[in-house]
C-alpha cells in the first residue's frame, strides 16, 4: 500500500500545485478557476480517503486490535515493512487535516452569520446602499443574493465606475464564487501543498469576476479604472467579503495584474492544458479506490 501513500499524498498534490502555478496567468480565468477548483477538490479528496485508510492499517497493526479481530497483526506490519513509519505518520496527518478542516468551516459559518444580517435590509433591485462613510462594497450570497455598497464607496465612484463595481459583484454572485473559494479553502486544509494556491484561486476569482464584468459592460478600461479607484480609497477598510478583495489581495499585488490585464487585449485561449491538474486530481480519485480495496484485502489475508 505504500505506493498509495507515496501518488497520493506526496506526488499528486505536487503536480498539481506545480501546474496550477504554471497555468493560472495563462489561461482564461474563469475556465483556470473552475478546472484547478475541481482539481485540487479532487486530490484534496483522495488524500483523505488514503489517509484515513492508512489510519485504519495503523489501528491494525496494534497487537490488541489483532487479538480482538481474529487477525494477524505481524501481517498488517510486514506490508510497509519499507517505511514503518508511514501509518502513524497519516494519523497524525489525518487528525490534523480534519482540525485544519474544521477550522475552516467554523470561520465559513461565522461569515454566513454575519452576511445574514445584510439579507434582511431594504434592497433595490438586490442592490443595499448602507449609510456608512467607509468605502466598501461587497457581495452575500444567499436568497437571490445582495450587493452591499457604502455611501463612502458610492461617493468615491462616478457613474461609469460605479456600473463597473456593480457588474464585478454581481459576477461573484452569478459564478457562486463563495463556493468555489470555500471548496478551495478546504482542500487546503487538507493538504499542505494546496495552501500554496488558496492566494492564487483567490486572484482567480477576482480575475473571472473582472472580466464578465468588462462583457457585460463591454468596457474593460472602465472596470479597470473602477478597480484602481476601489482599491485606493478602501486601503485599511475592513468587511465581510464572501469573495476575497481588498487587503490581501493588494498586499500580493493582485490589483496591480488586474488592472494590467484589463487594459491589455483578450487573447483567446484554449483550456486544454488545464487536462494536466484535473487528469491528476480524477487519477488520484480513482488510484484512491483501489487504495481501499487493497486494504481490504490486506485485512482479509491478514485474518486467522
Amino acid at each position: 500500500m505504500l505506493d498509495h501513500f507515496i501518488w497520493e499524498v506526496v506526488v499528486c498534490p505536487a503536480v498539481i500545485a506545480v501546474a496550477a502555478r504554471y497555468l493560472a496567468d495563462r489561461l482564461r480565468p474563469a475556465a483556470a478557476l473552475t478546472f484547478l477548483v475541481t482539481a485540487i477538490a479532487a486530490a484534496a479528496a483522495g488524500c483523505l480517503v488514503t489517509l484515513t485508510a492508512f489510519t485504519l492499517k495503523a489501528a491494525a497493526e496494534l497487537p490488541a486490535t489483532g487479538a480482538l479481530l481474529h487477525f494477524s497483526d505481524r501481517y498488517v506490519r510486514a506490508d510497509t515493512a519499507a517505511a514503518p513509519w508511514v501509518s502513524w505518520l497519516s494519523v497524525a496527518m489525518l487528525a490534523a487535516a480534519l482540525a485544519a478542516m474544521a477550522v475552516t468551516w467554523r470561520r465559513h459559518r461565522h461569515d454566513v452569520r454575519f452576511a445574514r444580517r445584510y439579507a434582511t435590509l431594504p434592497a433595490t433591485d438586490g442592490l443595499v446602499l448602507l449609510d456608512d462613510d467607509r468605502p466598501e462594497a461587497f457581495a452575500v450570497p444567499g436568497d437571490g443574493g445582495r450587493i452591499v455598497v457604502t455611501t463612502g464607496m458610492r461617493a468615491a465612484l462616478d457613474d461609469t465606475q460605479y456600473a463597473a463595481l456593480l457588474a464585478h459583484e454581481r459576477a461573484h454572485l452569478a459564478g457562486r464564487h463563495h463556493r468555489l473559494v470555500l471548496i478551495a479553502r478546504l482542500a487546503a486544509a487538507v493538504h499542505p501543498a494546496f495552501r500554496w494556491l488558496t492566494r492564487r484561486i483567490d486572484y482567480l476569482v477576482e480575475r473571472a469576476a473582472d472580466e464578465r464584468a468588462a462583457a457585460e459592460l463591454d468596457n474593460r478600461r472602465a472596470v479597470a479604472r473602477a478597480i484602481g479607484t476601489a482599491a485606493l480609497v478602501s486601503v485599511g477598510a475592513t468587511g465581510l467579503r464572501m469573495a476575497p478583495s481588498g487587503p490581501d489581495l493588494r498586499r500580493a499585488g493582485a490589483v496591480p495584474r488586474r488592472v494590467a490585464s484589463l487594459l491589455s487585449p483578450l487573447r483567446a485561449r484554449s483550456p486544454l492544458p488545464l487536462a494536466i491538474p484535473l487528469a491528476a486530481g480524477l487519477f488520484s480519485l480513482a488510484w484512491t479506490a483501489e487504495c481501499v480495496y487493497d486494504l481490504g484485502e490486506l485485512l482479509a489475508a491478514a485474518h486467522l
